[in-house]
C-alpha cells in the first residue's frame, strides 16, 4: 500500500464514507466543502493507494436473529507454523466467525462469533473449534449488550 498524507479534506472523506458508504458524489461534496469533481479524484487517488477498500452495507445482527456475540478466546496445542496455517483456514471457512485475531499473552486467537443462540455456539464450539487437532482449550464469552459498536476507524 503507498503511503499518502491526508489533508483535512481527505479526513472528511474518510469519515464521511465510513458512517454512509452509499452517499452520493454531490452530498459528499457538499458535506466536506468540495466540488464533485474534487471529491472524486481525491476518493480514486484513496482507493488507489488502498486506503479505501471494498464498500459495503451492514446488515442488522437483530432483524436476522443473529443477535448473540460470543468471544472465544483459544489457546493452542503448539505454535508450529503449519499448526496455525491450518487453524486459520479452519476459522477462515466459518461465517459464523466475523472476527479472528491472533493475540499475545496467555491466549493465542480472539475469535468473535455472531450466532442465533446459544446452542448454535455449542454447536460451533463442540463440533468444531474443540475438535481441531491444533486447538488445547478454549474460554468462551456472551456479551450481554453492545456498549458502543462501530465499523469506523479515528481519522
Amino acid at each position: 500500500m503507498e503511503k499518502i498524507t491526508l489533508d483535512s479534506v481527505d479526513r472528511a472523506i474518510l469519515r464521511a464514507v465510513q458512517e454512509q458508504g452509499d452517499i452520493s458524489q454531490a452530498q459528499l461534496a457538499q458535506k466536506v466543502g468540495a466540488s464533485a469533481a474534487s471529491c472524486w479524484r481525491r476518493i480514486t487517488k484513496l482507493q488507489e493507494a488502498g486506503v479505501l477498500t471494498k464498500t459495503v452495507r451492514l446488515v442488522d445482527a437483530d432483524a436476522i436473529d443473529k443477535g448473540l456475540n460470543v468471544f472465544c478466546q483459544v489457546r493452542m496445542k503448539s505454535h508450529d507454523p503449519g499448526a496455525r496455517r491450518d487453524f486459520e483456514r479452519f476459522i477462515d471457512s466459518h461465517r459464523e466467525v466475523l472476527e479472528c485475531y491472533s493475540m499475545s499473552g496467555e491466549w493465542d486467537y480472539l475469535i468473535r462469533a455472531v450466532v442465533g443462540d446459544v446452542r448454535e455456539y455449542e454447536t460451533l464450539l463442540m463440533k468444531g473449534i474443540l475438535t481441531h487437532d491444533a486447538v488445547l482449550t478454549s474460554s468462551s464469552h456472551f456479551a450481554l449488550k453492545a456498549v458502543k459498536y462501530t465499523t469506523a476507524l479515528p481519522v
